[in-house]
């Protein structure tokens, strides 16, 4: 019965996150008449998030609150905000209710985690089967509003539907508000203790940047986030101005991927090492874009399905391996402030300035109608490029134990 619930609560989650986010490029730009510039701080919005989240968790909710509580609290007052969202007239309404939300939304992603693992005897072999239901639930938004709903059919945007995808995680959001006050009590852990500055934002794991590898790797991850934002900003928008019909529902191909690979991921690091399968995830960055640049929606449709499908081996094959080596490089003193300071250097720094990045490029390329995609893509391909030859030359292969703790 718990895992039933902990599993709806993960559903729900990243329903609510895949049911506005994806689509969130091409209703800014063809509702609200955003530009790329606008488009980039919107999606900037996750950055300022996961950077302030650590604050609401580490200083708040860790010592004063329980945890399904404040994650109760906090999906309510993400319900308003995405009602106001789907209110909004123009970019200048709707940006501090979307900055407002992800600083609410952030933090809730860390919060469903300490639920799940209050509730579990041993998470390494539990956790994976709630967390896929986060998975599953990202895919049944993108396929809802696709072939449900086809919202995002060129009719549809026309006629501004995507606007009913924030009243629709809106109410999700309400739901799962709801829901969480019904969940197991999980007590704040750090209740009675002192929490810092240093705690929360993983400054005592700096000490770890003095080794070279790790300090290579640390960059390497900020820097990748650059051509990862163009995917998170541009894709879909890209998919529907060419013509691609049900792009939202097609773009769930990359979370089907990434469940699959995340299977294969430790396959691939005991047999290949933490080098070549981080290389392989940045190689996989650059092959998807070159895929976009060349890609249409008539004959060309399977290099962009491939591209969409490329998402499990990037995301998995970087940013998770890159969690494991991260914590098998840590003393067991500093594995969480390491972590949390990763997440801050990808998440918060690292995608802020690839979302202001991939908004310059795109109004760089901007045409008369439309963009020029293939200009566009062209600069995250070869900008992952440029990070693989640096990693490959500066990275020196070692052993690390990614046996789960």
């Amino acid at each position: 019965m718990i895992t039933l619930r902990l599993s709806i609560m993960m559903f729900l989650q990243f329903f609510i996150w895949g049911g506005w986010f994806v689509t969130l490029g091409t209703y800014l730009a063809n509702t609200l008449s955003a530009s790329g510039g606008q488009v980039g701080m919107a999606f900037s919005t996750q950055s300022w998030g996961a950077i302030i989240a650590p604050f609401i968790i580490g200083l708040i909710a860790d010592r004063y609150f329980n945890a399904e509580r404040i994650l109760g609290v906090l999906h309510l007052i993400g319900a308003a905000l995405m009602y106001m969202m789907f209110q909004a007239q123009d970019f200048s309404q709707f940006y501090p209710f979307v900055l407002g939300y992800m600083i609410a939304y952030m933090p809730t992603l860390a919060l469903v985690n300490s639920v799940s693992f209050g509730q579990m005897q041993d998470p390494s072999k539990e956790f994976g089967k709630i967390r896929v239901w986060g998975t599953i639930g990202w895919i049944v938004a993108g396929l809802v509003i696709s072939y449900a709903f086809s919202w995002d059919s060129s009719a549809a945007i026309a006629d501004g539907m995507l606007r009913n995808t924030f009243m629709l995680c809106a109410v999700a959001s309400l739901a799962l508000g709801i829901f969480s006050f019904t969940l197991p009590a999980t007590p704040p852990k750090g209740a009675g203790e002192k929490t810092g500055l240093n705690d929360v934002l993983g400054i005592d794991a700096l000490a770890m940047l003095k080794d070279r590898n790790f300090l290579v790797f640390f960059l390497s991850s900020v820097l990748i986030c650059i051509p990862l934002a163009f995917y998170y900003q541009n894709a879909n928008p890209f998919l529907t101005e060419i013509g691609v019909e049900n792009a939202t529902g097609k773009m769930t191909l990359g979370q089907v991927s990434e469940v699959l690979f995340m299977l294969l991921l430790p396959v691939f690091l005991n047999r290949f090492g933490i080098k070549l399968t981080l290389l392989i995830g940045m190689a996989a960055w650059v092959l998807r874009y070159v895929l976009f640049a060349y890609g249409n929606a008539d004959e060309g449709i399977a290099l962009l399905l491939i591209g969409i499908a490329l998402h499990g081996i990037c995301y998995d094959f970087f940013f998770v391996s890159g969690q494991i080596y991260t914590d098998a490089k840590a003393s067991p003193k500093i594995k969480s402030a390491a972590q949390g300071l990763i997440t801050l250097a990808t998440y918060g720094v690292g995608m802020l300035i690839g979302f202001w990045v991939a908004g310059q490029i795109t109004d760089a390329y901007a045409l008369e109608t439309g963009h020029s995609w293939a200009d566009i893509w062209v600069f995250p391909a070869g900008f992952a490029a440029v990070v693989l030859v640096l990693f490959l030359l500066l990275f020196k292969g070692e052993k690390v134990s990614t046996d789960a703790k």
